[in-house]
């Protein structure tokens, strides 16, 4: 009786989607579209678009823990990109109201090499700290030893050694620039690039296999299809929690979802993960069944114990 207490009041104070809109609105998100635009496509408020967001990211983070696990992988890149949550780090200070977590945000990637698959993910500062949490989590989702390589950050170091201790073959690739561009290009323009140097870190990497190729490659996915990572709009991330949650669905639909070209399959079907290219509509399946979850449990049920006296 009380489960249907809590179900009538939600539909009560909720104007629930139809299925394919919510799918539309989600497949939006993933595909570089901002929030604003979502909500003029859909036709739908931009506290629906906001809600429906929070509903998916809670999901995807819960469906990555729970399903990317015993992953067999051989090479994992790992990397970071920059982002910014509010304002930049520099601008903090002078903004109004900045919420916590505002400035610089860096998301931190795992991905194997081979299926493509995004292993781990953690999004946080430039830290040791954040570091450790990335390849902590790592660590714990593979079930075989595997070549690492990363770029040439410090905080790597202790973080694999922590981390692994021996058991994997550990390289860092250390890219070399020359001086930066001056004048009117100075902004836009990157230091030129002139090459890049193989380090052996633990045991014995193949030094072949030592690449950051494919983890920079997703780099420029997670830019293109993410509007909170393109540069020099005002499409960046306000919250911190609505960052990570637009990370996690974009994860979950990168990993699950879209078929990867080259593969022919998703990553979670080339890395065994999963035996089934997942549809949109699962995703949201998903949010039903977690919705539910949360409806027997808390505050919704508070209020429907209210309601039945």
């Amino acid at each position: 009786m009380l489960d249907i207490i809590v179900l009538q009041y939600d539909y009560r104070i909720m104007n629930k989607l139809p299925l394919a809109k919510r799918v539309q609105i989600l497949s939006m998100l993933c595909e570089g579209a901002s929030m604003r635009s979502v909500s003029r496509v859909a036709d739908v408020s931009i506290n629906t678009v906001t809600k429906l967001l929070v509903d998916a990211g809670e999901t995807c983070l819960a469906m990555h823990d729970e399903l990317v696990r015993e992953v067999k992988a051989s090479k994992v890149q790992c990397d970071e990109i920059w982002s910014f949550c509010y304002a930049k780090e520099k601008n903090v200070a002078a903004a109004k109201s900045a919420p916590d977590g505002a400035g610089d945000l860096w998301t931190w990637t795992a991905i194997d090499a081979e299926t493509k698959l995004m292993v781990s993910y953690f999004v946080g500062d430039r830290s040791g700290e954040s570091a450790m949490a990335l390849i902590d989590d790592l660590r714990g989702r593979l079930s075989n030893r595997v070549q690492l390589t990363t770029d040439g950050h410090k905080a790597y170091l202790m973080a694999v050694e922590e981390a692994f201790g021996d058991d994997v073959d550990f390289a860092k690739l250390v890219e070399i620039y020359g001086s930066a561009p001056q004048g009117l290009q100075v902004r836009y323009s990157p230091a030129e690039y002139i090459g890049a140097r193989k380090e052996r870190v633990t045991s014995n990497p193949h030094k072949a296999h030592v690449s950051t190729s494919h983890v920079e490659r997703m780099n420029l996915s997670i830019r293109m299809q993410s509007r909170r990572f393109t540069r020099l709009t005002n499409g960046f991330s306000k919250k911190l929690d609505n960052h990570i949650h637009a990370l996690a669905l974009y994860f979950a639909f990168y990993n699950f979802v879209r078929a990867h070209k080259a593969l022919r399959m998703s990553p979670a079907m080339a890395s065994g993960v999963s035996d089934r290219l997942w549809s949109m509509e699962d995703i949201v399946n998903r949010i039903e069944v977690q919705t539910a979850k949360q409806m027997t449990s808390g505050p919704y049920k508070k209020r429907a114990a209210e309601i039945s006296n």
